[in-house]
């Protein structure tokens, strides 16, 4: 009964996409979060690439904390931002690389391709930080800080991975050289 499920290949990439899910959930949830130190890592790339792009544009950051558990990152004169596990991207990059495994292709490509969309992934979450310091700085008012972290920037990032799952699909998986001809 399974192999009827696993010969179709929407059903063999769902399977596969739940099974990578839950994997991530129990790999995350129970063991990573708790622990801390890979979102630690991220964050601290985060912060660290976000001074480079403020200070380069010319604006005064805030002082780096050298603190292991402080997230700030932002324009001095400002409270600046507080990086949240949530939105250092690290789920992001697992969703990226199920949808990429759990798709057909071949492997060798799989294999660059997760890397560099991974570190896409994280620049376009160094724009959006720089970008949202930006606002905290111009538009001083919590709600518009709210309305485009929410909303703007939810919008953007999440559509920026689906970007990258299109490219996978329609042109790097090679999926249309492994349709049959049609009888046409």
């Amino acid at each position: 009964m399974i192999s009827k499920y696993w010969n179709d290949p929407l059903y063999r990439f769902l399977l596969k996409a739940v099974f990578l899910f839950i994997a991530w959930y129990f790999l995350y949830d129970l063991w990573l979060h708790p622990a801390g130190g890979i979102d630690m890592i991220v964050i601290k790339s985060l912060e660290q690439a976000s001074y480079v792009v403020l200070e380069t544009l010319g604006y005064v950051t805030l002082e780096a904390s050298h603190v292991e558990n402080i997230r700030t990152i932002g324009i001095d004169g400002t409270h600046g931002l507080w990086i949240g596990d949530p939105c250092n991207g690290l789920t992001l990059f697992a969703l990226f690389t199920g949808f990429i495994i759990a798709y057909p292709g071949p492997l060798k490509k799989k294999l660059w391709y997760i890397p560099v969309g991974i570190i896409a992934i994280h620049l376009i979450n160094i724009v959006r930080i720089v970008a949202l310091s930006l606002i905290v700085y111009y538009f001083p008012d919590p709600e518009v800080l709210d309305f485009n972290h929410t909303y703007t920037f939810t919008i953007l990032v999440y559509g920026f991975v689906f970007f990258l799952w299109y490219l996978w699909a329609i042109k790097l998986s090679g999926i249309d050289s492994m349709k049959p001809a049609s009888d046409e």
